[in-house]
């Protein structure tokens, strides 16, 4: 499936992106040496020291707080609420969730002698990777670089940052709230463009944490393989929406077109497009309509307070004529469809009728616009999301319990939520993640602690067994080897 230009191959327009220089070039060699030795002496930190740096990293973030909602708007035309809501809050939720949980995380946990390890004792460790590399997106740059941030220093790795050139206000203040939380031996960040990332992608770090489209997703794997480090993939898709006729329709459009026009819609676990069954299709476009409306003041939407701008003038075109695309094959587009590329302005529109071989159904949107897809059966549903790329989250709305356990059984995807949308990310008991061409891996809460960190068998010997069965192979060993044989059968 062709993608969206992905994150930190493009140039953000009007501002040139910081290529790797030379003097660059060194910089990044000597600091990624020099966590070296803090990743060899973190292995015997403590979870007090641990939680203390934390403790650093939330008060940096909280004085902070006015740079990050002007940067946020100034790269991306966001509300200050938005902020708050999708970057400050989930980030605080989580240092507050480590503080509580992490010694329990940690803990060593003990396991139960198997039939064969009699005289033994075994437990599983948790050990930190060592020498990390985060790789971050645009499109919520505080909360998906430093959310892995946070599990990675819980853990007592080190930890290399990039960021996105095309957040470049965001970035910088990212910057400074590192370097007030930590020495650059132990956590570092590194701007600049595709180059950079190469460049860190280049060196032999222990695990790679990537956000971002598959097809860079493909890229960062195939560069990781090459030291066989470990990856964590947060990637993206077309994620489904299905709304039936049993639904409180009210509360799924509500609840939908907050989700998927938040941010501009350049949100990759925004629903891309809906399913809505027959019976109720012109009644949930009469609602979205409405709803629209009353948010953002018109089908226009370019003076509107509350609704965000895309990141640059590319991704701006590239929604104009996937737009442009579906209406010359015969799709409708009964709300919205007005634009402006120079002021990085897509109004929030809706699409009805929209061919399945349109490019807008074949491509990730990441933006303002949704497509409304009647349908008559479930199958007909299913059989349309097995057909895709497994989606990054899947979002059923219906008073009927066993339609949502249908489509939950006959169909994959990183998340699912029933009667909600993207609360699956804010939900920190939960793993938060893809499945194959929407991400490997997962993080958030504990999940995160298991991405960070190497889960250790330790077996101790208390009496050894084992020593029966030591050569020579004579007919004593072979009576005890029928014997457990024919125990075990």
């Amino acid at each position: 499936m062709h993608q969206p230009a992905p994150p930190d191959s493009e140039r953000a327009s009007g501002k040139p992106p910081g290529a790797l220089t030379p003097p660059l070039a060194a910089d990044i060699r000597r600091v990624f040496e020099a966590q070296r030795a803090t990743a060899l002496r973190l292995r015997g930190s403590t979870l007090k020291g641990r939680l203390g740096k934390l403790d650093r990293l939330r008060a940096s973030l909280v004085a902070h707080r006015k740079d990050i909602l002007q940067a946020a708007s100034i790269d991306l035309g966001r509300p200050a609420a938005e902020t708050d809501l999708a970057e400050l809050v989930p980030l605080l939720a989580d240092l507050a969730e480590h503080r509580r949980r992490l010694r329990a995380w940690w803990r060593p946990r003990r396991v139960r002698s198997t039939a064969l390890m009699l005289g033994t004792r075994a437990e599983v460790r948790r050990e930190p990777r060592g020498r990390c590399l985060i790789i971050a997106p645009w499109n919520y740059p505080l909360v998906l670089t430093l959310g892995p941030l946070i599990a990675a220093v819980a853990c007592g790795n080190t930890a290399i940052l990039k960021t996105s050139e095309l957040a470049p206000e965001c970035s910088r203040v990212l910057a400074e709230i590192v370097r007030e939380a930590f020495d650059e031996s132990e956590v570092a960040l590194f701007e600049g463009d595709g180059s950079v990332a190469e460049a860190l992608l280049a060196l032999p770090f222990d695990h790679v944490f990537f956000t971002g489209s598959p097809a860079i997703g493909t890229v960062v794997m195939t560069a990781a393989a090459k030291h066989l480090a470990s990856v964590t993939l947060e990637l993206g898709g077309k994620s489904p929406a299905i709304i039936d006729e049993t639904a409180d329709l009210a509360l799924a459009v509500k609840t939908l077109a907050w989700t998927k026009f938040l941010n501009a819609g350049q949100t990759c676990i925004a629903p891309d497009h809906v399913y809505v069954h027959a019976s109720v299709h012109e009644r949930v476009l009469q609602l979205f309509t409405q709803r629209l409306d009353a948010w953002y003041g018109g089908a226009g939407a370019l003076e509107a307070r509350d609704f965000g701008r895309i990141v640059n003038e590319r991704h701006a075109l590239r929604l104009i004529s996937l737009l442009e695309d579906a209406r010359a094959r015969g799709a409708e587009i009964p709300y919205g469809g007005g634009a402006d590329a120079g002021r990085r302005f897509i109004a929030p529109t809706l699409l009805t009728h929209v061919p399945q071989d349109a490019r807008i159904m074949q491509e990730e949107i990441f933006g303002p616009l949704l497509p409304l897809i009647p349908y008559r059966s479930l199958d007909e549903v299913i059989e349309r999301i097995n057909g895709a790329p497994k989606p990054l989250a899947m979002y059923v709305w219906t008073g009927n319990r066993r339609a949502a356990q249908r489509l939950i059984e006959r169909t994959s995807a990183g998340g699912t939520c029933v009667n909600h949308a993207a609360a699956q990310f804010l939900h920190h008991n939960l793993p938060f993640g893809g499945v194959n061409h929407s991400g490997i891996g997962s993080y958030h809460g504990e999940w995160g602690i298991r991405a960070f960190s190497h889960e250790r068998a330790v077996l101790e010997t208390r009496v050894m067994v084992a020593r029966i069965f030591f050569p020579p192979y004579g007919a004593r060993v072979q009576r005890l080897s029928a014997l457990l044989r024919r125990w075990l059968s």
